[in-house]
Order: structure tokens, then sequence, then C-alpha cells
């Protein structure tokens, strides 16, 4: 009965997590005429109509390559940046690098509307505006507190008599850290990198403030907009959410043990 009665309730919560995604979908795939009645709530027939339109506007096509770009060197920057800071917390001698640590993800918690009017000062002041630069500094700065948080804690799992080890060899701490640990954390780099990424890509309020035409703005912003460029919206709005999250869908699916172990991984042993 117990077995049973939490079956039921993980199905639950699986149905109800699924339940928007799945209308989403049947939605994308009925015919404009199928979209204003109700029942039936299945496609009859099926149509790719919308798909057709979402894939071939151009600048939806646009948004998706600056969602990727944006995302993808976000998650460059941050591991650049955030790799080394955590080799230095987790292994250097350092004092107060729990509270270090702590710090670094207590910055994480400031709402982003609370930063938002000194940012877009700041970008307008560097001639960034409507770029991928704003951007991906914007969301690069952003991902490092837990791009710190979660490599720590996977360098600090690698055998402190390797770090001695190298510096019998003569290595220096950025020597021991490119040639030793950074190969040694592969899963810690992936996992992070896969947060980062999803973050990147889905975030909403920096791109909509940062940028106003197609040459940067991204798939979360076009999507939100999308109803205003069309006169019948819904199955063209269902599919382009359907066709910009397979990308993030496909990514948590594959490494969906890596993104767990970098949610639940965030300690530095002392």
């Amino acid at each position: 009965m117990k077995r049973a009665g939490t079956a039921a309730a993980a199905l639950a919560v699986l149905a109800w997590s699924l339940a928007p995604i799945a209308w989403q979908l049947l939605t994308s795939l009925k015919s404009p005429e199928g979209l204003t009645r109700l029942p039936p709530i299945l496609p009859q027939p099926f149509s790719l109509q919308s798909y057709a339109a979402v894939l071939g506007d151009a600048s939806l096509l646009r948004m998706f390559l600056n969602s990727t770009v944006v995302a993808a060197c976000s998650t460059a920057l941050a591991l650049a940046l955030g790799a080394p800071a955590a080799f230095a917390v987790a292994c250097l001698p350092m004092p107060g690098r729990r509270a270090f640590l702590l710090l670094a993800l207590s910055s994480a918690l400031i709402p982003a509307v609370a930063l938002l009017g000194p940012l877009y000062s700041l970008i307008r002041a560097l001639g960034l505006r409507d770029t991928w630069g704003a951007l991906i500094l914007t969301h690069g700065a952003f991902l490092l507190p837990l791009t710190v948080w979660t490599l720590a804690h996977f360098f600090s799992e690698v055998p402190r008599d390797l770090y001695r080890a190298g510096l019998l060899d003569g290595l220096g701490p950025v020597g021991i850290f490119w040639r030793l640990y950074l190969p040694l954390s592969t899963g810690g780099l992936a996992a992070a990198a896969i947060l980062d990424f999803i973050f990147s890509w889905n975030e909403f309020l920096f791109a909509l403030t940062f940028t106003n035409t197609d040459a940067a703005r991204t798939v979360p912003v076009g999507i939100a907009l999308f109803a205003g460029l069309h006169e019948l919206p819904f199955g063209d709005l269902a599919a382009a959410s359907i066709a910009v999250s397979l990308p993030v869908l496909a990514l948590a699916l594959v490494f969906q043990r890596g993104i767990v172990a970098g949610l639940t991984r965030g300690a530095v042993k002392g």
C-alpha cells in the first residue's frame, strides 16, 4: 500500500507537470480551423502547418541563433572565470573560504530587477545596447556564483595528495590546476556548463531590456512578442514554444545525472 501510494503521488505530480506541455503540443498540431473548436481535444486531423510557419519565419530563426550564441558564450565565460576561482577556494590556503562561498551564493539571490537600472545605464554607456555582448557579459556575471559553488565541491573531492605531488614535481598552482585538476573534474565542468547554459537560454528580463531588434533578441523574448506579429497566433505560438524547448529538453534528458549532481553538491570539505 505504501508503494502504491508513492507511485500514485508520483504519477499525479508527473501529470500536473506535463499537462501544460501536452496541451501546447496538442495545440501546435491542430489546424487553424481546429483551434477554435473544443471538443475534440485531440487534433482532427493532425496538422504541421504551425511548425511550417514557425520554421519558415526568418526572424525566429535569427532569435534561435542569438540564444545559442549568447548561451554558449555566457557558459564559456562563466567557466573560464569560475573554474580558477573555485580551485582557489577549494584547494589553496585561504581563510574563510566557507564564508566566501556563502557570500558568493547569497549574491545570486539578489533579484535581477533590483540591478536592472544600473546595468542598463552601464550597457548603454559601453555602447553595447542591442548586441550579443550585453547579454553575454550580464549572463556570465550572474552565472559566476553558481559556477564557483558547483565546481568548488568537485575540486575538493580530488585527493589532496595529488596537489602535494604536483608541488614536488615543480608545478605551481596554475600548473596543478591546468594539468591535474581540470582533467579529473570533467564531470563537474559538464554539470556546471549544463546548468549555466539552461539558465542563459531561459533568461528573459535582461534580454527584454537590453535588446530591441532581431539583431540580438533571444528566443524567450521573441516568443513573448510573437502574439503581436500574427493575426491568430495560438497554433504558431504553441509550435514555437515546443520547438525552442527541444534543445534544453534534450540536454536535460541526456545529462540529467550531471544536473542533479551539480544541484546537490555544493559544500567544500574542511
